[in-house]
Order: structure tokens, then C-alpha cells, then sequence
């Protein structure tokens, strides 16, 4: 049986707090995450202008420093969770993210999407580890470490892609701790996505990630293990009340070791 190691997880700035309970059943357990059901929250507001770089949160209390690209349940969520992830845009220019498809699209291209993941975490998929890189893209991978580990962390070597279809989606999930460490990050190629954290716990905490194209997002310690993570489908892929549309999607993940 083939074993899934973890998956994880683009667009402009613009945030601000929702509210409004969700609903979530928590179902059996799977092998290597744990998942949760959810309905779309409302919003406080809704900005019908298609207008990312637009702070339209600029007079909510207490989150008025808070970056463009999340948005939350509440200021206590997010105030905590802001500790423990970061999305760095244009983190690649044009010209680096085709020569990444380049050598990832070769490999790619001899792999069928799949839509039924062996524990049922991902719908809509291929996948690949890659070890071995050109200097170009060996200096891109080089860059994102230095970016989210601390220096001289223990990584893993292969760096995991994950090509998603436009159908395709990430459900809900904690990552296992046998096969990463506290850190991920991701390069998002292709598309624009939303990445959803709900607490395990109380799942009226939540935050969206707004992952723009050619971005770093980095998850950290708490938001890796007390929090889920997705990517939304296509039809639910919504960003402070504006639509995010997905198309096809490559993240391209480097991860640290478990200690």
C-alpha cells in the first residue's frame, strides 16, 4: 500500500473577520490525518467589487495591522494564528515558475489524476517526489529553506509535488507527525487558491489563507498540529466574500524533519 505523506498546501491582498458558528461533524479517524466537515461561514460583510488589493477590514477593531492575505473568525484567532503562518507573495518571479513546470511537467504528464486517495484525503490528484533539480530551481528550493527553517534544520530531501486538478480539492486534515516535523511550506504554481484552518478543537476557530500565485505560504508548529488545513474546491473557493477562482494547482512542499 502506497503511503501518503503529508499535503499542504494564490492572490492579492485583502482581509477581515468573519463570524458566525460552524457547524462541524468529526468523522472516523484516517490513518495519516484527521478530518472535519464543514459548511461555508458567512460574512460579516460581503465586497461585491473584485478588488483583492482593497483592505476593506481598515475599520474592524484590532486587526487593522494584520496582513491582506488572511482573514478570520475572530481578532483572538487570528491574533494567535498569525504567530505561526506567513504567505509571502511574488515569492517567484514568471520566469522561475516556468522553469519549475518545466522539469516538473514531464513526470507529471506520465501520471493520471487520481480521485479516490487511499485514505481519502485528497480528491483529484497526482503526485511525485523530485531529489534531484536544475541549478535554477536548486537555487529557488534553496531560498524557500533558508526562508522557513531555521538554519541548520534537519529537512527532508525530497521535495513533494502535489498537482491538483481544477476539481480537484484537499479535504480537511492534520498532517502525521511520522512523516514531517514542525514546518511546511509550499510554492503555489498555476492558480490561485483559498487554504482553510479550522481548530481541531473548537471549530468555531477558523482562518483563510489567501495563496496567490507564484507565493511561499508557511505553516508552523500550532497551525500545523492544532489546526486542520484544505484547499477549497472551486465552487467554495471564496475569500472574504469574493470569489477565488481555482484552476489547476501546483504546490511544490518542502518540509522538516519530525524530531
Amino acid at each position: 500500500m502506497r503511503v501518503f505523506r503529508p499535503l499542504c498546501g494564490g492572490m492579492r491582498p485583502l482581509i477581515r473577520v468573519w463570524f458566525e458558528s460552524e457547524k462541524r461533524v468529526k468523522p472516523l479517524c484516517a490513518v495519516t490525518y484527521r478530518s472535519v466537515s464543514h459548511s461555508t461561514p458567512s460574512p460579516l460583510h460581503v465586497n461585491n467589487n473584485n478588488n483583492y488589493n482593497k483592505n476593506i477590514n481598515a475599520d474592524v477593531p484590532g486587526v487593522k495591522s494584520a496582513p491582506g492575505w488572511i482573514c478570520a473568525s475572530s481578532t483572538s484567532v487570528l491574533n494567535s494564528v498569525l504567530m505561526h503562518v506567513e504567505v509571502r507573495q511574488d515569492f517567484i518571479t514568471e520566469e522561475e515558475e516556468k522553469e519549475l513546470l518545466r522539469e516538473l511537467e514531464p513526470g507529471l504528464k506520465k501520471r493520471r489524476y487520481e480521485f479516490n486517495h487511499w485514505d481519502d484525503a485528497i480528491h483529484g490528484f497526482r503526485e511525485t517526489e523530485k531529489l534531484q533539480w536544475g541549478s535554477e530551481c536548486t537555487g529557488v528550493l534553496a531560498r524557500v529553506r533558508a526562508t522557513a527553517f531555521p538554519e541548520g534544520s534537519p529537512l527532508l530531501g525530497p521535495v513533494h509535488v502535489l498537482d491538483l486538478d481544477k476539481t480537484g480539492f484537499i479535504k480537511p486534515h492534520v498532517d502525521s507527525v511520522k512523516f514531517c516535523g514542525s514546518t511546511i511550506a509550499g510554492i503555489c504554481l498555476l492558480s490561485d487558491s483559498v487554504m482553510r484552518l479550522v481548530r481541531e478543537e473548537n471549530s468555531a476557530d477558523w482562518v483563510d489563507l489567501l495563496l496567490s500565485r507564484r507565493s511561499l505560504y508557511i505553516l508552523r508548529d500550532e497551525a500545523r498540529f492544532k489546526f486542520t488545513h484544505e484547499i477549497l474546491k472551486d465552487e467554495e473557493s471564496y475569500f472574504s466574500g469574493q470569489k477565488v477562482p481555482r484552476h489547476r494547482r501546483i504546490s511544490v512542499i518542502c518540509r522538516n524533519l519530525p524530531v
